[in-house]
């Protein structure tokens, strides 16, 4: 084997290590970028960017069957489920040579298409060569999660890695789990024609506010999508007239069967780390993922490991964030702490649901003496013009004001959160959000009465209105 020797080698050409790598080249740095699959990671090939295309798809077509509350007629969509998945290709084409091994090997960066593996706690193979870097960036992901539910071996089984493959709508897709990529899929084929039905052990999207989760599922159960909770899947087998049949327990106790011609398993994902042979580096890890401290290093000091390998929240945007943190640490020597942000999370439903900072559950499990903000869609202008009036925020306000923590469910949830990671990431208060100017008419005016509310109370003070009245007396 040749020895190869650049400053930085990053495993993994997913959002976190392209991310690495294209910054470090661009400061003329020498980097070796290791991948054994596909260029652009799960992001580009199976998760965010496919995902979000066949939602939009969807998207449309409910459009045209809820066109009558705008005075047009309704119509039922023809779907050809065959070219939609095609445009989801085509999607993903179009970004793919932003994130392409010719693309990064035009900005100076050695790729290696090949498996990686440490021989000690400072050298890798891969493709051939031997690797010695000055600092290894270990981002190599996440992938789905197949429980091992009796009989799940003798049916086929869909994963957000599978799923984009299909050409014919299923018929009858039946989900395996409640969580965000879940609520995702079901929701999107259940508008291009599917019948779906969802089956959680816990909550759907156990992790969010219930107040807001609400909102999204009844949004859900409007459009048709069947929603069990609570629901054990005991035994999977092939149904009896082929499909696929889920014998589930409900919360009572008793048994049913669940008949569906797909099956699609969102019941979490794992940490990737299988064939790099940590133990040879003196690395960390366990089922979680690898072990790292607040500055991302792991227990060898060469070695980073950011993204979903870290174990953290399993989010392109933290990823990202990571990445940043690790070139500054690396390239600059400048302290890092990746626990300092203010993370938000999306789940990409409609109505969307998203959050920032703490709920009201996590704050008052902390023993927080909070004030809860309450703001609906249906009392803001453009929510009635654009007939999205479904939806809420909620704010979590601490001691003077300060604001711990911001949950949307409803029309641009996603964006809106842009404007709470950044209230939260400088600390700011309820003074902030009721001062700041928003054009009328848009959904961001919900942000500002929440906080005028906080505030209105204070009409009703003695000492103020008395002061009022003093000052009326000077004309």
């Amino acid at each position: 084997m040749s020895l190869l020797t650049p400053d930085i080698c990053v495993v993994g050409a997913g959002s976190a290590g392209l991310t690495v790598a294209a910054a470090a080249a661009a400061f003329d740095v020498d980097v070796v970028l290791v991948e054994r699959s596909r260029m652009g990671g799960d992001c580009l090939n199976t998760g965010c960017v496919p995902s979000k295309a066949l939602i939009a798809a969807g998207r449309r077509a409910q459009a045209m069957r809820g066109a009558d509350a705008f005075g047009i007629r309704s119509v039922e969509p023809d779907v050809d489920y065959a070219a939609v998945q095609r445009r989801v290709r085509a999607v993903i084409a179009g970004i793919a040579p932003h994130d392409s091994q010719e693309r990064f090997t035009g900005l100076g960066v050695t790729v290696i298409r090949a498996e990686a593996a440490f021989e000690d706690a400072q050298t890798l193979s891969a493709g051939g060569q031997r690797i010695r870097a000055r600092r290894f960036v270990l981002a190599t992901g996440s992938a789905p999660v197949v429980p091992p539910i009796p009989g799940i071996d003798t049916v086929p089984v869909l994963t957000n890695e599978t799923i984009f493959e299909l050409d014919r709508l299923p018929e009858h897709l039946l989900v395996v789990g409640g969580g965000p990529i879940g609520i995702e899929l079901a929701q999107a084929h259940r508008r291009l024609g599917a019948a779906v039905t969802i089956v959680e052990a816990g909550t759907a999207l156990s992790k969010e506010d219930p107040e807001l989760v609400e909102v999204v599922l009844g949004r859900l159960r409007a459009e048709g999508v069947t929603i069990l909770e609570r629901a054990t899947v005991l035994r999977i087998g092939p149904g009896p007239e082929g499909g696929v049949a889920l014998t589930v327990q409900d919360p009572a106790g008793g048994e049913r069967v669940v008949l569906g011609s797909h099956l699609l398993v969102a019941a979490g994902r794992r940490v990737v780390t299988d064939g790099l042979r940590l133990e040879r580096a003196g690395i960390e890890a366990d089922s979680k993922g690898i072990r790292v401290g607040p500055d991302l290093r792991t227990a060898n000091r060469r070695v980073y490991a950011i993204g979903d390998a870290a174990g953290g929240p399993q989010f392109t945007h933290a990823a990202a964030h990571q990445a940043g943190l690790a070139v500054r640490a690396i390239l600059f020597r400048l302290p890092i702490d990746a626990r300092k942000v203010a993370l938000p999370r999306v789940t990409y439903s409609e109505p969307e649901l998203g959050q920032v900072g703490l709920t009201e559950a996590e704050a008052r499990a902390r023993g927080m003496k909070v004030t809860v903000l309450r703001a609906h869609f249906d009392e803001n202008d453009r929510a009635r013009t654009d007939g999205c009036i479904d939806g809420l925020l909620k704010l979590i306000v601490g001691r003077g004001g300060r604001i711990l923590g911001a949950g949307i469910a409803g029309e641009g949830a996603g964006e809106m959160t842009n404007l709470f990671s950044l209230v939260l990431s400088r600390r700011l208060k309820l003074s902030a959000l009721q001062g700041f100017v928003a054009p009328y008419p848009t959904l961001g005016e919900v942000a500002k009465r929440a906080a005028t509310a906080y505030y209105a109370p204070h009409a009703q003070n003695r000492a103020v209105r008395v002061a009022i009245r003093l000052l009326q007396r000077f004309g």
